[in-house]
């Protein structure tokens, strides 16, 4: 808690790229070390939210002969009102593949109301949340490496 309002500061996993010989590692933590999300229990215990999704981005990494991993969807839920703030990546730009591996799905974030207004901010930016307000931030996955076999099959 800084001063009377409760304060969290939360980093959220994507996909990590894929490499030469492996398949890229799904909603893990790529660039931040020693740190890690806090349980949803404790989250809710502590703060005026309700965690409604925390999953895998299923398809969100590169295509290749090396797959990318996948990023991950957090949904949260607001129970009073809030202020919020965004500082994201890739959320114009793609992550790329190597050697002829396909890129990630981009970033995405937005914000349902609960008298269904939308708003999607941008990759860094400050909002306002009411009781009721959903924000969602679909981390990229991570790009994929070497090109596909081609399916004999076809």
């Amino acid at each position: 808690m800084w001063g009377r309002s409760p304060q969290y500061y939360e980093t959220i996993a994507g996909g990590a790229g894929a490499g030469p010989g492996f398949d890229g590692c799904d909603a893990v933590q790529t660039h931040m070390t020693n740190s890690r999300l806090t349980d949803p229990e404790i989250l809710e215990s502590k703060f005026p939210v309700l965690v409604r999704e925390f999953s895998i981005r299923r398809g969100s990494g590169g295509r290749g002969l090396y797959r990318g991993g996948d990023g991950t969807v957090r949904r949260l839920e607001f129970r009073s009102p809030m202020s919020g703030a965004l500082l994201a990546n890739h959320r114009r730009i793609a992550p790329f593949g190597v050697k002829g591996g396909g890129a990630a799905t981009a970033g995405a974030g937005s914000i349902q109301g609960h008298r269904e207004r939308w708003s999607t901010p941008g990759s860094t930016a400050r909002f306002d949340l009411a009781p009721g307000d959903q924000l969602t931030i679909e981390s990229p996955g991570g790009g994929g490496y070497g090109r596909e076999k081609p399916n004999p099959a076809e």
